[in-house]
């Protein structure tokens, strides 16, 4: 496990600085050797050791360094650090998607006869994953998000993690991290928040009370739709009861860096999910720009609820309308703006469909976070295979239409869906 080693000095100037300032120079960055300002890609499969006897040491965690990049491999290293830093963790683990982390997260602390405690209102193929997870054993009991009673009410002996998203995809719905992490831990249950579409621009769930941070960095983190990996960051707080998590038990020598020395010594290393350094390297590159990126979106993605929320016809979804059931709260934890996805309902599927093929600077892609505004509907792509009563609980409908708003210029972005809608077919 590789840990960044910044000067004093260092930390003490961005536990002060701004945002981007401290995603910037928050760690050592480059290559000293030669000068160069971004590390480079170690495009190397395996390391080369200069005896058996460091080759043992390395295998047995006694010495650092790399020996095989599906454990290691420096330019992944140094994204590591970079998401560490960002999310004000004690260290994270790179791996090839969003799914590969949250799979990766949930099994590295359970086992068969497990329950999880989910809030409803989850990315649809979340939903799929745990459906997959119960043919080992391992059950997911959803609740509505921030309703206190039926949480309490749903956690039983059996329970050993609570997950939620810091901003539902696509419901839109902010969960209240602080109070849900003061319900897990006085459970003894720690919280894995998936921070995907906020990101740590809009709120870093580790300084609420969560233990562990998800994000798939293809999105904003990325940036730019050109690589999908994910990325587990642990906040190193968490004490780990050894009965109700009994693989613990060897790990609790590691002290705050317990959970990912388990991972990596495990799951992470025997499942393969690795990130690649090519990837690693466009993430480096598109986190650079992850503040001023979020900056534009969520202040075009206000300006179109806006504008849409004046239409006749359409019900817009966007937290920073004061309409909105979770502004209030929005208001209260998020940083720097409401998010940069918005939702509208139209009446119908057909209507949908047309207003979405109408379009012309939206990109019909299921993704977000890019730096293009993208469109699609999920009842019919990204919610296929949930049920009729997960839909309506994920706020999926057949006439939604989810828009993640990119950095274009605003007045052509309302242009567009003027006419779109305009245009548009009714039922």
């Amino acid at each position: 496990m590789t840990i960044s080693g910044l000067s004093n000095e260092r930390e003490e100037m961005t536990a002060v600085a701004g945002f981007n300032t401290s995603l910037l120079h928050s760690c050592e960055a480059g290559d000293k050797q030669t000068g160069a300002t971004l590390p480079p890609i170690y495009q190397s499969s395996a390391f080369y050791q200069p005896s058996a006897q460091q080759h043992e040491k390395l295998f047995h965690n006694q010495a650092p360094g790399y020996s095989y990049t599906r454990i290691a491999n420096p330019t992944v290293t140094a994204f590591e650090e970079r998401m560490t830093k960002l999310e004000g963790g004690v260290a994270s683990v790179a791996c090839a998607s969003g799914m590969a982390a949250l799979t990766n997260a949930l099994l590295n602390i359970l086992q068969a006869g497990d329950e999880i405690v989910s809030s409803a209102s989850l990315y649809g193929g979340s939903i799929d994953l745990f459906r997959d997870l119960e043919a080992f054993d391992i059950h997911t009991i959803y609740v509505k998000n921030n309703d206190w009673q039926q949480i309490e009410e749903s956690i039983t002996e059996k329970t050993r993690v609570i997950f939620a998203e810091t901003i539902g995809n696509p419901r839109l719905d902010i969960t209240d991290i602080k109070r849900l992490a003061e319900l897990a831990h006085a459970h003894g249950l720690p919280l894995i928040m998936d921070n995907t579409v906020a990101t740590a621009y809009l709120v870093k769930p580790l300084e609420l009370g969560a233990d562990i941070v998800i994000n798939s960095t293809s999105k904003y983190i990325n940036g730019h739709s050109d690589a999908i990996s994910g990325v587990i960051t642990d906040g190193g707080s968490f004490s780990w009861d050894t009965e109700k998590y009994p693989g613990m038990k060897e790990f609790k020598k590691f002290g705050k860096f317990a959970y990912t020395a388990k991972l990596r010594n495990g799951l992470f290393r025997n499942t393969g999910a690795c990130m690649a350094p090519q990837t690693a390297y466009y993430n480096l590159l598109g986190m650079e720009t992850l503040g001023l990126r979020m900056q534009r979106e969520c202040e075009n993605a206000y300006k179109l609820a806006e504008y849409l929320d004046s239409i006749e016809g359409i019900e817009v979804n966007y937290p920073g309308l004061p309409e909105s059931p979770w502004h209030k709260l929005a208001k209260e934890q998020l940083k720097h703006g409401y998010g940069a996805i918005l939702t509208i309902r139209v009446g119908s599927k057909e209507r949908a469909f047309s207003i979405i093929d109408s379009l012309e600077i939206p990109m019909i892609v299921s993704n977000i976070g890019d730096t293009k505004s993208l469109v699609i509907h999920p009842e019919s792509t990204l919610n296929v295979h949930s049920t009729r009563q997960e839909k309506q609980d994920a706020g999926v409908y057949d006439d939604l239409i989810r828009i993640s708003v990119g950095i274009e210029d605003i007045e052509d972005l309302i242009a567009d869906f003027k006419q779109a809608i305009r245009g548009a077919k009714c039922s």
